[in-house]
């Protein structure tokens, strides 16, 4: 093989390594999913971005206001959530937007911030197992049991602050209203709230949905994959990471930890105790 064949072999390697559909860049252009970038720009909400990022075609203006209201709804809830209350710390240490930022995105896990998923894929499991049988309220029932049979509590239902949470309400109620208007099928909607009224059932009590089973029924009603509920949850999040580290950028305080030094944190080691004696033998043990 001649150099210059060795040459061009190498270039088709290099341009292969990484293969995109997404955007289209070269010298003078920018084209994402096909779309100039000038013809995108003051005529393309941001929600709808992310749906032509995501999904590869622009949403309706419909299910595009639908997606930006779950996005509203999850910005934040206040310094008591740990990613928020990180990003200040973060900021007290001196660590730059972007640091704080970031140390405040790399908490949102399973645990904190995962809900939202778990809960799309708790729906997605009930309208699998019901297919196209209609009620569903049997799947949700056995989905709900299983699932409780391996956990603790249901993710997307109940609040550790609020016994209503303000959002859920609001954001089933647009998505009601889409049911109507055609835009969303409702199905999901319909089974967040058998769901509910089956862990009503099992636990005895009210647990009514929160923001992430709120959420997560827009999500599936829009057509999402389950395992893209975090990163929107992220997407929106951030704005509330944001806004709270440029503020505490501006109270200029210094080093704060997660509570103030005047309120002291509960010991339970050893009392205190002396060296002297200490034989420096292993210590037996019992």
């Amino acid at each position: 093989m001649s150099a210059h064949a060795d040459a061009n072999a190498a270039l088709a390697e290099a341009s292969a390594w990484w293969t995109t559909s997404i955007i289209r860049i070269e010298p003078g252009t920018i084209e994402v999913r096909g779309y100039p970038i000038e013809e995108l720009i003051g005529e393309v909400r941001f929600p709808e971005m992310i749906w032509l990022m995501l999904r590869g075609e622009l949403p309706s203006r419909p299910q595009a206001s639908l997606l930006e209201a779950a996005l509203v709804a999850a910005v934040d809830h206040g310094p008591q959530a740990p990613s928020i209350a990180i990003s200040r710390m973060a900021i007290s240490c001196g660590v730059p937007l972007n640091g704080a930022m970031a140390s405040a995105i790399n908490v949102l896990d399973d645990v904190h911030g995962g809900a939202g998923q778990q809960c799309m894929e708790l729906y997605a499991d009930v309208a699998q197992e019901a297919g196209g049988i209609v009620p569903v309220g049997a799947h949700a029932d056995a989905v709900l049991e299983r699932y409780l049979a391996q956990h603790d509590f249901v993710p997307g239902f109940g609040h550790r602050f609020h016994p209503l949470d303000p959002r859920a309400p609001r954001l089933l109620a647009l998505v009601d209203e889409a049911t109507r208007d055609g835009v969303v099928s409702g199905r999901f909607a319909h089974i967040g709230r058998l769901v509910e009224q089956a862990l009503h059932e099992r636990k005895g009590k009210v647990i009514p949905m929160n923001i992430d089973g709120a959420t997560a029924v827009v999500f599936s009603e829009l057509g999402f994959d389950p395992a893209l509920g975090r990163g929107l949850f992220i997407l929106s999040r951030a704005v509330g990471i944001l806004a709270h580290a440029w503020e505490q950028r501006g109270q200029k305080a210094r080093i704060k930890g997660p509570m103030p030094t005047s309120i002291p944190y509960r010991y339970e080691g050893a009392p205190t105790r002396s060296l002297r004696g200490h034989t420096g033998d292993p210590v037996e043990q019992t």
